[in-house]
């Protein structure tokens, strides 16, 4: 018998989606970062056995007021990916329950789809039996999920019990990818990521989330890629906070990415960033479809 489906990943920003897709495939191919709204794509992680096949969908943080067009855009992705997948996985912090995860688990019941729920960064909870009155709080309010699991997708603590219940709900079908396809986001799709999560990483709280990565040539050599990308600020301010004293903090952010997109590509990467003013391109629907993310 062979089973195939769709298992979608939700639940607000920062709770761990992402480091848990990773755990799952055992290799990265979904950004992180301590600050939240680090996702903004909708991604397909693949994880293939002989007679199953896992499609794990990592969404976008879901935000309670979102600010502009793109965080619209990143909602409606968490909103379809509901309605299309066979089973449903939200996480949410067991160290506090809190607006946007109450609006997570009421769209979860909407869907009618099969769910359970992860209380992530446990190992961040000295006393474990602070969590029994969290669960139990749940189990009086009328929620679809099945299982209320503890879980550090920092360790991947739990995660047969997650691969168990998501493998129980596919239904008979055919596989959808190729069995050593992982994602289906193309590679120049994920040098970009890279490149953004190394900004992440870098740069102070507020500057991140006004930037965006264009990669503007991608080409594969025998012997090494070259890659040319451009970072979007939305204030001529912002360039010199990026670039860094000389360049020095620019050349730190490409010097890591390279790193981590020669693992990647398993190829040796050259790589040119520069860093261009973009006024207004997290509200302007053809700057968004550029870096693709459309209606």
């Amino acid at each position: 018998m062979i089973k195939c489906g769709l298992i979608g990943i939700v639940g607000r920003p920062n709770v761990g989606k992402s480091t848990l897709l990773n755990q799952i495939l055992d290799q990265k191919i979904s950004i992180t970062s301590r600050k939240p709204q680090t996702t903004r794509y909708q991604i397909l992680g693949i994880r293939s056995e002989d007679a199953e096949q896992m499609i794990f969908v990592d969404t976008p943080g879901w935000q309670h007021a979102p600010k502009n067009r793109m965080n619209r855009l990143m909602n409606r992705q968490v909103k379809q990916a509901l309605s299309e997948v066979d089973f449903i996985i939200m996480i949410a912090d067991c160290r506090g329950w809190v607006k946007e995860d109450e609006e997570v688990a009421k769209m979860v019941l909407a869907s009618g789809v099969p769910a359970m729920m992860l209380l992530n960064k446990q190992d961040l909870i000295k006393d474990k039996k602070e969590l029994l009155p969290l669960i139990a709080s749940f189990t009086q309010k009328d929620y679809a999920f099945s299982e209320f699991v503890p879980f550090c997708a920092r360790t991947g603590k739990n995660i047969s019990v997650v691969l168990d219940q998501a493998c129980r709900h596919l239904p008979e079908r055919p596989f959808m990818f190729p069995k050593d396809q992982v994602t289906d986001r193309p590679e120049r799709f994920l040098a970009a990521e890279i490149i953004r999560e190394k900004i992440m990483h870098f740069l102070g709280d507020e500057i991140p989330y006004t930037t965006s990565v264009v990669i503007d040539d991608f080409e594969e050599l025998e012997d090494i890629t070259n890659i040319l990308a451009t970072v979007w600020v939305e204030r001529e301010s912002q360039k010199p906070i990026v670039i860094g004293k000389k360049g020095s903090l620019l050349k730190r952010i490409a010097s890591d990415a390279r790193v981590d997109i020669e693992k990647m590509l398993q190829n040796k990467v050259f790589l040119k960033i520069w860093v261009k003013t973009k006024k207004g391109w997290l509200d302007n629907s053809d700057a968004l479809k550029t870096i693709g993310m459309t209606d």
